[in-house]
């Protein structure tokens, strides 16, 4: 790929450069696809869809678009338009639940569940991964758009059309939630193995 800034690649894209917005799609996938996997508990099909929407319509209307200051921020924000337009209008994959699976959306782990799922992790990643999966929704998303997008408060805060204080509070919340937990963790396997 050439080097080019992400504003000079747009604006040839938007001079209707299909080589720029080939470079575009390709620098970019990679994150839309993980980050709209992680909003919606949907297909893969489903997310990579509303992406190739997402980038049907910018080539559709580039003459009429500006140039973002972030364009991943700009694609991030347009693919969650994008999967929840769908969803409001139920466009998604639908698939009926068992009752089993009714009643497991509606019971919460106990805590010593919660313990022995991580317990059974078999390397620090693996752990993290299932402490941040118990994390609310919300706190997720925030936690994933700065340690994962690397974007910034202010750009969270437009994404989960919150502002900027809260976004810092949702991220804020989350990594202290996790300091916690992996606290007792380490405490729980301290006392196990010092006993």
């Amino acid at each position: 790929m050439s080097e080019q800034t992400e504003q000079q690649r747009w604006d040839a894209f938007k001079a209707g450069d299909e080589a720029a917005y080939t470079e575009l799609y390709q620098l970019h996938v990679r994150a839309m696809y993980r980050y709209g996997l992680s909003l919606v508990a949907a297909s893969e099909a489903f997310v990579l869809d509303c992406i190739h929407d997402v980038f049907t319509e910018i080539w559709v209307k580039r003459t009429r678009l500006s140039t973002p200051d972030n364009v991943r921020f700009y694609l991030l924000r347009a693919l969650k338009t994008r999967i929840m337009h769908l969803l409001e209008r139920k466009e998604r994959p639908y698939q009926s639940l068992s009752e089993a699976d009714y009643e497991d959306l509606w019971s919460q782990p106990d805590e010593l569940e919660q313990q022995e799922d991580i317990a059974e992790a078999t390397n620090r990643q693996e752990r993290i991964k299932l402490l941040i999966a118990q994390l609310p929704p919300r706190q997720q998303e925030a936690l994933k758009l700065r340690f994962v997008e690397n974007m910034d408060y202010g750009q969270i805060a437009e994404v989960l059309e919150v502002n900027k204080q809260s976004a810092q509070n949702l991220v804020f919340r989350a990594v202290e939630k996790l300091r916690g937990r992996l606290l007792g963790l380490l405490l729980t396997f301290s006392i196990i193995f010092l006993a």
